[in-house]
C-alpha cells in the first residue's frame, strides 16, 4: 500500500487562519496525511480542537510538547511538504532570519522537502521593503512564496495581500508534491496573456451557441505563470464559477469577437500568448431581438457566419514585426475521424496556424472538458513532439511553461 503524502500545515496568526481549515480539508480529502502546527497567535483565531478534528492528529505549538519525540526536528525531517497558511509578515520575517522560537519555525529550519508559504496581510505590510526583502531571501533559498490575491482585507480595506483562494493553495501544494521544482521564478519580468473558457454566441436574448470548456486549464496556466513570476493577463470567457487566480489581471469577455479584441489589446505588449480558450468557429448570422417562440411548425434554419481565427491573426501580427520574439502557444481539442487520428489533425493544424507550440487534447468520453485532470501531446514548430501524461491541469500547465522557457532561452 502506497503511504499517504505527509504534509505539515503551519498556520500563522492572522485573520485568514480560518481559511487554513479549508486547505486542511482539501488536502485530507485528496488522501494526504496532514499535521497542523499553528503558532500561539493562530490559536486565538481558530481553536486547536478544530484542527485536531479535521486532521486526526494532536496539535502543539511549542517545542516542549512531547519532548522525547523531538517534534521540532522530526516533523520537518519526515515531511514531504511544509505548507504555511497564512504566512503573516511576522512569520515571513522569522523564517527569513532563521529564528526557531516555536514548533513551526523550528520545523521550517529542519525541513528538506519543498516549502510553500501563502502570504496574507495588509497591502502596506506586503509592500514594505522589509517584507519584500524577506520574501526575496526565502525565494533565493528555494522556498516557494506565492503571490497574494487582491481584494477585501480586514475592515473596509481592499488591496493586494489577501490570501489566495484555498482551492488554489491546495492545487499548488499538490503540484509541488508531484514535482518539487514545478514553480521556479523563471518568468520574472515576462508579460503573459492567457485566454480561457468557452465563448458564447447569442441566438436570441435567452439562447446561445457554445461549447463545454470550463476554463480550468486556462486558469491553471495563468495561476502557474503568476507563481513563476510572470505578469499575467487572463482573458476569461464564461468562467464565473472559478475564482480569479492570485496575482493575475482578469478580463471578462463573452463572445468570440469580444475575446478577439481583448486578446489583441493585451498581446500588443506581451512576451508570450497562450490561446487556451475554446473560441467558437461560427456565430449566428442574425441575432433575434426577442426570444424565439416555440410554435407548431418547424423552426427556421439558423444561418451561421464564420468567426475570426484569433490564433492565426496573432501569428500574422507577429510576422509583420520581424524583430518580435513573442512566443505563441495554441490549443487544439481534437477527435479522430475517417481522415486521420488526433495527432494527424493536430500536426496539420500546427502547420496551418504557424504558432510555436500546439497543446493537443483528445476530447470526448469524459476527457479534457469539464474534468480536473488532463493529458495530451505538445507539438513544436521545429517538429518536436512529446506526450503529456495524465495528471492535474496544473501539471500540464507546468509542462507548457517549461516548453515556453526552452524556446525563450538563447
Amino acid at each position: 500500500m502506497t503511504p499517504r503524502p505527509r504534509v505539515v500545515l503551519g498556520v500563522g496568526g492572522g485573520i485568514a487562519a480560518y481559511k487554513a481549515c479549508e486547505v486542511l480539508r482539501g488536502l485530507t480529502e485528496t488522501g494526504h496525511d496532514v499535521r497542523v502546527v499553528p503558532t500561539e497567535a493562530a490559536l486565538r483565531f481558530v481553536g486547536a480542537a478544530t484542527f485536531e478534528a479535521l486532521s486526526g492528529h494532536k496539535v502543539a505549538t511549542g517545542v516542549f510538547t512531547d519532548v522525547p519525540e523531538v517534534p521540532h526536528v522530526r516533523l520537518g525531517q519526515e515531511a514531504d511538504l511544509v505548507l504555511v497558511v497564512p504566512a503573516t509578515a511576522d512569520l515571513l520575517a522569522r523564517a527569513a532570519h532563521g529564528l526557531a522560537d516555536d514548533l513551526l519555525t523550528g520545523t521550517l529550519l529542519t525541513a528538506r522537502c519543498p516549502v510553500l508559504m501563502a502570504p496574507a496581510m495588509h497591502t502596506e505590510m506586503w509592500e514594505h521593503p522589509a517584507t519584500r526583502a524577506n520574501v526575496a531571501t526565502l525565494r533565493a533559498r528555494g522556498t516557494v512564496v506565492t503571490e497574494p490575491a487582491s481584494g477585501r482585507l480586514t475592515g473596509v480595506d481592499t488591496g493586494k495581500g489577501r490570501l489566495a483562494d484555498p482551492a488554489e493553495i491546495v492545487d499548488l501544494a499538490r503540484l509541488l508534491l508531484h514535482r518539487a521544482d514545478a514553480l521556479p521564478r523563471d518568468l520574472e519580468g515576462v508579460r503573459v496573456v492567457v485566454s480561457a473558457g468557452g465563448t458564447r454566441e447569442p441566438l436570441d436574448p435567452v439562447r446561445f451557441l457554445g461549447n463545454r470548456s470550463s476554463g480550468k486549464q486556462g486558469y491553471a496556466l495563468a495561476r502557474t505563470a503568476a507563481q513563476r513570476g510572470a505578469e499575467v493577463t487572463l482573458v476569461s470567457a464564461h468562467t464565473l464559477a472559478l475564482p480569479a487566480p492570485a496575482g493575475v489581471e482578469v478580463v471578462d469577455v463573452g463572445t468570440a469577437l469580444q475575446l478577439r479584441d481583448a486578446v489583441h489589446k493585451a498581446a500588443a505588449t506581451a512576451d508570450v500568448v497562450v490561446m487556451a480558450a475554446a473560441v467558437a468557429d461560427f456565430r449566428p448570422a442574425d441575432r433575434a431581438e426577442f426570444k424565439i417562440k416555440k410554435t407548431d411548425r418547424e423552426p427556421d434554419p439558423v444561418g451561421l457566419t464564420r468567426n475570426p481565427d484569433v490564433l492565426a491573426e496573432l501569428v500574422a501580427a507577429r510576422r509583420e514585426n520581424p524583430g518580435s520574439t513573442q512566443v505563441i502557444v495554441g490549443f487544439a481539442a481534437e477527435t479522430g475521424d475517417g481522415r486521420g487520428d488526433v495527432l494527424d489533425h493536430a500536426r496539420a493544424k500546427l502547420a496551418r496556424k504557424g504558432c510555436d507550440l500546439l497543446v493537443v487534447n483528445a476530447v470526448g468520453a469524459g476527457r479534457a472538458f469539464e474534468t480536473e485532470d488532463n493529458a495530451g501531446w505538445l507539438l513544436g514548430a521545429d517538429g518536436s513532439e512529446w506526450r503529456i501524461e495524465l495528471g492535474s491541469k496544473a501539471q500540464m500547465a507546468t509542462e507548457v511553461w517549461d516548453a515556453v522557457g526552452r524556446l525563450r532561452r538563447p
